[in-house]
């Protein structure tokens, strides 16, 4: 409930009150933050070409992990993929960016990625073409998720870091890579944003 109090504040009108109650009847009434958030997101293209990968996940709950295939990590895979069959109907979805830079443990061209990720762990989540995350190539996304304006600021660590992203497009949460899917504060954080 606070996410419609948020947007009844922001814009004051009846048709907002209207679109809080009906979430899918005016979508480009979400809050400032989230056009800036997808705005970021509609640079990322998809591991199959799609050039706006995360604009339709606009409104909901997303955990941005950046991901790899040789990692002591990657067996979290699974737990992503549990995590978002789980809580896909209510608003929530995983997002993998796949990235080379830590341990060159990414070394697969986009379509390996995506069949080593789709036959060994079953992922239906969006997965992003490869990226940077860390220096002067880092990715528009990642340079607005390690903005110290966003509260969470640095460097991404390794592989599997992971930044939750609250329904009204701001940075919630932001996870070490050892800290697994199913860990409690994930869940709980998640369930959280979700509430709101």
């Amino acid at each position: 409930m606070e996410l419609l109090r948020v947007l009844v504040s922001r814009k004051g009108t009846q048709v907002d009150a209207q679109w809080a109650i009906h979430p899918q009847l005016k979508q480009d009434l979400l809050p400032q933050e989230w056009q800036e958030v997808t705005d970021l997101m509609a640079k990322v293209t998809g591991i199959v070409g799609e050039p706006d990968l995360l604009g339709p996940l606009r409104g909901r709950v997303v955990l941005v992990v950046n991901v790899a295939s040789r990692c002591g990590y990657t067996p979290q895979y699974a737990g992503l993929q549990q995590l978002h069959e789980e809580l896909a109907g209510e608003g929530f979805s995983v997002v993998g960016a796949p990235c080379n830079q830590f341990g060159a443990q990414e070394p697969g061209r986009d379509a390996e990625i995506r069949d080593f990720c789709s036959t060994r762990y079953d992922v239906t989540f969006p997965l992003a073409a490869k990226l940077e995350v860390n220096g002067p190539g880092r990715a528009p996304l990642y340079q607005w998720l390690t903005d110290p304006a966003q509260g969470f600021p640095g460097d991404v660590e390794w592989n599997f870091e992971k930044f939750l992203i609250g329904r009204d497009g701001t940075v919630a949460r932001r996870f070490a890579p050892s800290v697994a899917p199913d860990d409690p504060t994930i869940v709980a954080a998640i369930d959280e944003e979700l509430a709101r």
